[in-house]
């Protein structure tokens, strides 16, 4: 369970529940910093400033499976967060429309398994 103040944990309850929504990935949260990935599919994915929210979806869209592990919340030890929940909210936006449009452009070629039966990537 997240320990951050109230107004985060709402903002980030409501951000967590468009994506889910709009992209469909089935990612409860994205906001956890400890992701494992193959670097070979990492490299194959676009890249943008903040896609660390959208690594399902992006991994999803270009068919590779992902799964998920829950975490306990770890608090920031040091620093301040560089922006508040309107800025976080203004750049996840525009880079949610930005993966919705990825999602309708992006079409996998078909593989063709040994016996000669097509399946997507």
């Amino acid at each position: 369970m997240r320990c951050d103040v109230w107004s985060k944990r709402v903002a980030t309850r409501i951000a967590n529940g468009l994506r889910r929504k709009v992209l469909k990935d089935g990612c409860v949260d994205t906001g956890c910093g400890i992701k494992v990935f193959r670097r070979d599919a990492f490299l194959q994915l676009p890249f943008f400033a903040a896609m660390h929210r959208f690594l399902p979806a992006l991994f999803q869209i270009h068919g590779y499976r992902v799964d998920y592990v829950e975490v306990n919340h770890r608090p920031r030890r040091r620093g301040l967060s560089k922006y508040g929940n309107l800025g976080r909210a203004a750049i996840g936006v525009v880079d949610l429309l930005g993966v919705v449009w990825l999602k309708r452009r992006t079409h996998l070629p078909s593989a063709t398994t040994e016996d000669g039966v097509e399946q997507a990537r």
